[in-house]
């Protein structure tokens, strides 16, 4: 070989611009071209751009499916039963079960209500006279039981008024009759009666006259000291005071009077009454009136001997 075909190698015999050949220019390196390697690129191929380096997404996609372990084959029907058991059950499905039973009951129902109706239409006409003269009948009976038992509710609630009236009228009569005896104790307005006999120059017979002019003005219930005055109350002289009803009594003598204050008082102090007679006694009455006077001393009831109550 001769030293014209081989170039000299070195800086110096580099050939420069315009020598007649075409300078090469040195290619910039590939991104995609691992360092080392020899392997060259055709002229004139367009640079390739640098790769885009890989998300976590992307690995992730790109990742190899794993493989399933080795193992017994499951098959249909026991992924089926794996599917149907434990069940999974939701509110949304517990509402659709719910309103299909609903739904279901309805249908049974009507076709239940559709065969009877058939059963009517298929039956003759003296079947049909016959069911709804049954059907009257019945509807009589059931209105007639209906007018009987509200009769007797009538009669009971008319009977009950009855005798709880009846009963009430009774009690009140009773309380009435035990005042005017003497067996019950008595409240109400009135007027408190005081006689000083400091004398002991009052006798039985003014007492007797003052329980007399009381009863006139009025009086429901009196009380003399320690006894009730009755009906039957009798008055008697005895040594150093006056017996009533056999029991003795001492002055001061306190009458408690229920009635109306503004008829007792002035019947004991009008002209010639019971507070006149009593001064010339040389005695002093004191007449108070009140709101609510007590008579509380009662008598023993006593039942006649002879005397019987009568319907006439």
């Amino acid at each position: 070989m001769s030293s014209e075909d081989t170039p000299e190698q070195g800086p110096d015999r580099t050939p420069g611009p315009g020598a007649g050949s075409t300078p090469s220019v040195p290619e910039p390196p590939r991104a995609d071209t691992p360092k080392g390697s020899d392997t060259p690129k055709a002229p004139g191929t367009p640079p390739q751009m640098p790769p885009v380096p890989e998300t976590p997404e992307a690995s992730a996609t790109s990742a190899p499916a794993p493989q399933e372990p080795s193992g017994p084959q499951v098959t249909g029907r026991q992924r089926l039963a794996a599917g149907l058991w434990p069940p999974r059950v939701t509110r949304a499905q517990l509402i659709v079960a719910l309103l299909l039973f609903v739904l279901g009951l309805g249908l049974a129902i009507q076709v239940r209500s559709t065969s009877d109706n058939s059963a009517l239409r298929g039956a003759r006409q003296e079947d049909l006279v016959r069911i709804l003269d049954e059907l009257d009948s019945r509807t009589k009976r059931l209105e007639d039981e209906k007018q009987r038992l509200e009769g007797q509710r009538t009669e009971l609630e008319t009977s009950s008024n009855q005798a709880a009236e009846a009963r009430k009228q009774t009690l009140e009569k009773e309380r009435q009759l035990g005042i005017l005896a003497g067996t019950v104790a008595a409240q109400g307005p009135g007027i408190t009666l005081t006689i000083t006999d400091s004398k002991k120059a009052v006798e039985a017979d003014k007492l007797l006259d003052t329980i007399q002019e009381l009863r006139a003005a009025g009086a429901e219930a009196i009380q003399v000291n320690d006894v009730r005055v009755v009906a039957n109350t009798y008055f008697s002289d005895a040594d150093g005071g006056i017996e009533v009803d056999g029991r003795k009594v001492t002055a001061p003598y306190v009458f408690k009077v229920i009635g109306k204050p503004q008829d007792l008082e002035p019947a004991l102090n009008i002209p010639g009454g019971v507070v006149q007679t009593l001064e010339k006694e040389q005695a002093t009455a004191t007449v108070v009136r009140s709101e609510k006077i007590v008579v509380d001393a009662l008598r023993p009831a006593k039942r006649p001997d002879y005397a019987r109550s009568s319907s006439r």
